[in-house]
């Protein structure tokens, strides 16, 4: 490619889209890699776009595909398929031009070396304009086609949430907030609002979180003043929940148990000025990375480690702890609407494991927990069996283990609290704080 040679962004929204349809990428890890190709700040927009569009409703648009190509394309064109995905999503969605959103699809195809997919995206695309409606009307009137999302979820959803249905369901489809965390050893909120004012984004501080800012519209974020210097940090006001229920103290010993990227790790060193003795264990060892910048831009430390919660002997000294934080693997139903590629990776049968994983952490870690420690339990799931389930079976097998009522005005349930996609403009989430009896009759 010669230096100034312009990529083409449709061309990178398909490979992004084949990273995590067809290799299993997560889009977290598959878009990154795109904008490294991507100067234009506003072809990365449109390929961000493009590609959380296509997974936001690909059930949807796969539907449509089926009722234009009367027979299913060869595994090996993955790359068509999509292709189509893609124009139908720009068709449908946004404002492209239909000649345009044509055009370029069908150019494309000479770029994948398929010269033969010429013909067939012209023809079925122009079919899909002239008889939009038509089609449209010959979809299934079923919420999975509607709502674009897989089977196994809308039963499970509709058991728990009936009267809500809908409604999450919906959510799951809206852009994600810009939500940002004031580093308040830094800078106020207030002069973090004036700033961005200054620089004409429009920002408003959050009621539900003391450091806690909703922006207008999406931006940038390194471009933000102050980000930089460790001003700030980007965090949804769900997630901003945890530091806020523990309010750790100066000199507390306090363990994260799975912490990259280290989001809430850096948010409770920020609530204890940097003076808790914190150690943040990850398993996975490409993400503690993550972990390492966040620490380092933020100006806080903590004590890092790889190693698997769940197995005591690897990482723990016997020193009990004031607090933990267990923010558990789960399926991540909660936070569809900021990573929409759940829908494709996410089965019915990972829950089942998941479940199993959170009950031994539970298990081993409560075993690390001074008497009359606290330790929250956190997901970003919204179903009952990684989160209320959970927590009533640990507490019927736990004699020293006591549920501790949340008193906050987000959430629903007896036992934790959950809050639903779009609540107040948070992520769906989970919390339930538990305390280590002092004595046990």
């Amino acid at each position: 490619m010669t230096p100034n040679a312009r990529v083409n962004p449709r061309l990178s929204a398909l490979k992004c889209l084949l990273a995590v349809v067809k290799q299993g990428q997560s889009l977290s890890q598959a878009l990154p890699q795109t904008f490294q190709s991507l100067t234009d700040r506003r072809d990365r927009a449109f390929v961000q776009n493009l590609v959380y569009g296509c997974l936001r409703w690909y059930d949807r648009l796969a539907a449509i595909r089926s009722l234009l190509i009367s027979k299913p394309l060869k595994t090996k064109d993955e790359d068509i398929n999509l292709l189509l995905l893609m124009a139908l999503y720009q068709l449908l969605y946004l404002d492209t031009a239909e000649h345009a959103a044509v055009s370029e699809t069908v150019n494309l195809s000479q770029k994948l070396k398929k010269p033969w997919a010429r013909g067939l995206l012209n023809g079925v695309l122009r079919q899909f304009l002239r008889e939009k409606e038509a089609i449209i009307n010959q979809l299934p009137q079923t919420l999975e086609i509607q709502t674009a999302h897989p089977s196994w979820l809308v039963k499970q959803l509709q058991k728990i949430y009936p009267d809500q249905l809908e409604q999450i369901l919906n959510q799951n489809n809206q852009p994600a907030p810009l939500c940002l965390r004031v580093n308040t050893r830094l800078q106020s909120r207030e002069s973090l609002l004036s700033k961005l004012a200054e620089a004409g984004i429009e920002a408003h501080p959050h009621p539900l979180s003391p450091v806690g800012i909703r922006l207008s519209q999406p931006v940038d974020v390194s471009q933000l003043p102050s980000f930089e210097q460790g001003g700030f940090s980007v965090q949804d006001i769900a997630a901003q929940q945890a530091a806020l229920i523990l309010q750790p103290q100066k000199a507390m010993r306090i363990l994260d148990a799975c912490a990259a990227p280290g989001g809430k790790t850096c948010h409770l060193l920020e609530a204890c000025d940097n003076q808790s003795q914190l150690i943040a264990l990850e398993k996975e060892s490409d993400r503690i990375e993550r972990l390492h910048q966040n620490l380092a831009r933020l100006h806080l430390s903590a004590q890092t480690q790889v190693a698997d919660a769940a197995e005591l002997t690897s990482w723990w000294d016997g020193q009990a702890f004031d607090q933990i934080l267990l923010d558990a693997p789960c399926s991540a139903t909660g936070i569809i609407r900021r990573h929409p590629d759940i829908k494709r990776h996410r089965r019915a049968e990972d829950i089942l494991s998941l479940t199993q994983i959170q009950a031994q952490l539970l298990s081993q870690l409560w075993q690390t927990l001074k008497p009359g420690g606290q330790l929250l339990y956190a997901t970003c799931s919204i179903l009952a069996q990684e989160n209320s389930q959970q927590i009533m079976a640990f507490l019927a097998k736990t004699p020293d283990a006591e549920h501790q009522p949340l008193d906050v005005n987000w959430g629903q349930g007896e036992i934790g609290r959950q809050i639903l996609p779009g609540e107040q403009g948070m992520d769906g989430f989970y919390y339930a704080l538990l305390r280590k009896k002092t004595c046990v009759h």
